[in-house]
């Protein structure tokens, strides 16, 4: 890339050659134009940041919103839905200010460090469950599908309260509905309107009968109100589709990761009390975590040195900033001790990832089982043909073939 960096316009997302190492374009782009001119999917214009500070200031600033519906706001996908990032029903949840906070609080007592420690012995069983049938089914076997998929919708509609035969209509919601090019628009709407009618009435069940659910919870709180039937729904399909896809990619990058390098995977073996650390570090150490977030900015305002105009859409990528090496020493290795360890995998600000601490429950308790119960897995396949999942908003690896 020359100087002219910033005059030249990159395709976006920026494709990596190999499934689990970043695009050399991100050290690049980091160290010669740290804010990009990028071409979105739909064919719109925005600004992409790569450098730790920059995507750390613009996703804490609260002038950059969420706002993406507005009438000069780039538009991420060509489907005339939008995306996830800008539907109507995503838009039901108050974007910013008192309301954004007040729905934050509500939702947020549930996800305490407390409540995921009581929910830790349920997701082990599920995942010691999961192997089993793995295990008996034989090997080769793929990991994603047989543990990465599977165990977080599970552990969502354990919280939402939705009965075990209704799993495979999310996992099937939650696909469809965070693909950006695999399904066209009647597809995505008919998921949509399926999704908003079965949580519509499970919520009207839960009101005639409340359990101990997340949405039970939210449905008696008086606090504040109360959330709105629609609030309610929108919660719902925050939670699954922040909550699914994600952790069931980021299980399966996490294993590719520690099996890529066997040294890695034995030092786990040798000593288990590293888990902690060694999931964070697989949070920051991964290249292929999707799309980034996109802002909003309806004023004028200065990154990294630049002056964005008014109307600039701004996609920050969390994985180019956490290899940036201004502030991970050795960011382009693996630290499995590494502490402190202050990536943005779960963003920052007043938009960071509500349920951080479920997914590294989930995450530490997978790693965990998986050292006790399968010691000897490894990869089934060379690295090199690991194959990286396209179209999907979060990142993944359309399969992780692994033995044991």
């Amino acid at each position: 890339m020359s100087k002219a960096g910033s005059e030249q316009v990159l395709s976006y997302p920026i494709p990596s050659e190999a499934a689990l190492e970043p695009p050399a374009e991100w050290a690049e782009l980091r160290q010669q134009c740290p804010v990009a001119r990028i071409k979105l999917p739909s064919g719109d214009e925005a600004k992409l940041v790569t450098r730790y500070e920059d995507v750390k200031q613009v996703l804490s600033d609260p002038r950059f919103t969420r706002q993406l519906n507005a009438g000069d706001a780039a538009r991420i996908s060509a489907n005339e839905s939008g995306g996830v990032f800008n539907s109507d029903m995503a838009m039901s949840i108050p974007q910013s200010g008192e309301g954004h906070l007040r729905w934050r609080r509500m939702v947020g007592k549930w996800f305490t460090a407390k409540r995921m420690a009581a929910l830790r012995p349920g997701i082990e069983a599920m995942a010691e469950r999961l192997i089993d049938e793995m295990v008996k089914a034989g090997q080769p076997a793929d990991l994603k599908a047989g543990l990465g998929f599977p165990l977080p919708v599970w552990v969502i509609c354990d919280m939402l309260g939705v009965p075990d035969s209704d799993r495979d209509r999310f996992s099937h919601w939650s696909d469809t509905l965070l693909n950006l090019t695999r399904y066209t628009d009647a597809e995505i709407r008919a998921a949509h309107t399926e999704f908003f009618a079965y949580m519509a009435t499970h919520i009207a069940a839960k009101r005639a009968q409340p359990s101990d659910d997340l949405l039970s919870e939210l449905i008696t709180s008086a606090e504040d109100g109360g959330l709105s039937d629609n609030e309610l729904v929108a919660t719902g399909l925050a939670l699954l589709i922040a909550g699914h896809e994600t952790t069931a990619n980021m299980i399966g990058k996490m294993l590719s990761m520690l099996l890529a390098d066997r040294s890695r995977w034995e030092r786990l073996l040798a000593d288990p009390s590293l888990v902690r650390t060694a999931v964070e570090e697989a949070l920051r150490f991964d290249a292929n975590s999707g799309f980034g977030m996109p802002r909003y900015i309806g004023e004028e305002a200065e990154v990294g040195g630049t002056v964005l105009a008014r109307g600039t859409t701004v996609v920050c990528s969390m994985a180019a900033a956490n290899r940036d090496e201004t502030t991970f020493d050795g960011a382009g290795e693996m630290d499995l001790g590494r502490s402190p360890n202050p990536h943005l995998a779960f963003g920052a600000g007043a938009h960071s990832c509500l349920g951080q601490a479920l997914a590294r429950t989930e995450l530490q308790a997978v790693l965990e089982v998986l050292l006790r119960k399968l010691p000897s897995l490894q990869l089934a396949v060379p690295v090199e043909d690991l194959r990286r999942l396209e179209g999907l908003v979060v990142g993944g690896l359309r399969e992780v073939p692994v033995r044991w």
